[in-house]
């Protein structure tokens, strides 16, 4: 179960928490960033930007998943950038795509949209940070040891 916000982590890229908001009304998540820029051999490269320190970037260089058309709350369309990374929210770690936006006037530097969600968690609208790991789980010894 996680609440209306969470802390995340994308460890593949470096960042340790971000604050996120869950947004079921949303299909796809998105993510803070600046300075996308287009490389060589179908690749990108733009700066996270995290909400523990607005000055502090984490560089990143990806393949993007898709370059598609985007239609935000307000109707209007832009093309994005989405890219593909591991998040882990309340201990469980999975892949999800994420759109590559400038979200600079939102509080949240990163939303999580349903299809992220989807057949894993069970959003909580009445509570907030609900989930405190943002590392993956790990089976203990005791667990991993035991026999039938």
């Amino acid at each position: 179960m996680v609440g209306w916000s969470e802390r995340v982590a994308l460890p593949a890229w470096g960042v340790k928490k971000l604050k996120a908001k869950i947004d079921t009304g949303a299909r796809t998540s998105a993510v803070h960033v600046e300075n996308i820029r287009r490389l060589r051999g179908n690749r990108i490269a733009f700066d996270v930007v995290t909400d523990a320190d607005p000055d502090k970037w984490i560089p990143v260089v990806t393949r993007p998943s898709r370059l598609s058309p985007v239609r935000s709350s307000n109707g209007h369309e832009t093309f994005r950038y989405f890219v593909k990374t591991l998040m882990v929210l309340g201990g469980i770690e999975l892949e999800i795509e994420l759109s590559l936006v400038d979200r600079g006037d939102m509080r949240f530097r990163m939303l999580i949209g349903r299809t992220a969600l989807a057949g894993q968690f069970v959003v909580n609208c009445a509570h907030r940070m609900i989930t405190r790991k943002t590392k993956p789980a790990r089976l203990t010894s005791s667990v991993a040891g035991s026999s039938k």
